[in-house]
């Protein structure tokens, strides 16, 4: 009997440990985010899209190659078009709109190098990171996802 009650103690211990292993792991699991993704800027709305860019097409070839922007907008692909990146090590993809201005005649930026210049302000903005060092200005350009497979591009909201 005594053997019993301790094997049934044991047994106890171990699913509590279990359990609480479980909620632990689960708890990590869902706090986890793997994709820390943020794009909320109040000038620039939310659409949700997604378009691919073949590479292989003479317009597109240039993005082959590290340090190489191209601007496209097909009119339901971000909200001023998108400006894609060649990182060298990846892609990035950022919305065309000037991220600290309200939606305008001049809010589309243009390439400048590996810069995006705004027309409004003149603020530049790296294509590598999105940023200005322009002071007074709050928000970086609005980033959306790039995939890769092959010669095609996936830029996604």
């Amino acid at each position: 009997m005594k053997s019993l009650i301790q094997q049934i103690q044991k047994n106890g211990i171990r699913n509590a440990r279990r359990k609480t292993l479980l909620l632990l792991l689960t708890t990590v699991f869902l706090a986890c985010n793997n994709d820390n993704f943020n794009n909320r800027n109040p000038y620039i709305p939310s659409y949700s899209f997604s378009t691919q860019i073949d590479m292989t097409l003479p317009s597109f070839s240039q993005l082959q190659f590290p340090s190489n922007a191209k601007y496209y907008n097909d009119g339901i692909t971000g909200v001023r078009g998108v400006i894609i990146f060649n990182t060298g090590s990846g892609y990035n993809a950022f919305d065309a709109a000037c991220p600290n201005q309200e939606l305008g005649s001049c809010s589309t930026m243009v390439i400048n190098g590996i810069f995006a210049r705004c027309n409004c302000d003149d603020a530049e903005y790296s294509l590598f990171t999105g940023q200005t060092d322009e002071p007074g200005h709050e928000y970086p350009m609005k980033p959306y996802r790039v995939s890769r497979n092959g010669n095609i591009l996936t830029i996604y909201n």
